[in-house]
């Protein structure tokens, strides 16, 4: 089991490098992803299967197509479809498709074994999860709500900026 863990851990090390390095925010959002999925995989490994699929669909689903918006808001014009056209080349799916691949390989030998459930491993279910989210981490969850609020409110007001200047210029000349 310690060999999907270590496998795992450098899937996530090495995207998330990926993430700090890429000079473009998409290729970069690729790569969260990626990041994203290998620390599931190592919730399901130790046990904590609810924990990885909240991972899955809250931060590798609905944060990221959260900032593709905001990132589709920031980007907006005519002269953008070209750039948007080159990121989205085939060659630069290589890397975090390769990744992937190990990791859904990773996964479905862990399904195939024992479920990734080991004997010294303690499963940890949704009621767990919950009490925890809702006793003890209340405060930490409610201002993590807050920072992503704020964040989104952010992003809204520089593309309401960016647009009302962008249509002040063109109606201006």
């Amino acid at each position: 089991m310690s060999i999907f863990f270590y496998l795992c851990a450098a899937i996530a090390l090495l995207a998330t490098v990926c993430v700090i390095t890429a000079r473009n925010a998409v290729h970069a959002l690729l790569y969260l992803i990626v990041s994203l999925l290998a620390i599931a995989v190592i919730f399901f490994l130790y046990g904590a299967p609810f924990a990885a699929a909240l991972e899955v669909i809250v931060y590798a689903g609905a944060i990221m197509v959260l900032m593709l918006f905001v990132i589709m808001m920031l980007n907006q014009g005519d002269s953008t479809v070209e750039q948007e056209r080159q990121w989205l080349a085939p060659s630069d799916w290589i890397g975090p498709g390769l990744l992937s691949a190990i990791l859904l390989t990773l996964f479905l030998v862990l399904l195939g074994g024992n479920g990734g459930q080991a004997g010294a491993v303690n499963y940890v279910g949704a009621r767990q999860v919950g009490a925890a989210l809702f006793g003890h981490y209340l405060l930490a969850v409610e201002l993590a709500s807050m920072v992503l609020l704020a964040g989104l409110v952010g992003a809204f007001h520089l593309a309401r900026r960016g647009q009302s200047e962008q249509e002040g210029t063109d109606h201006g000349h």
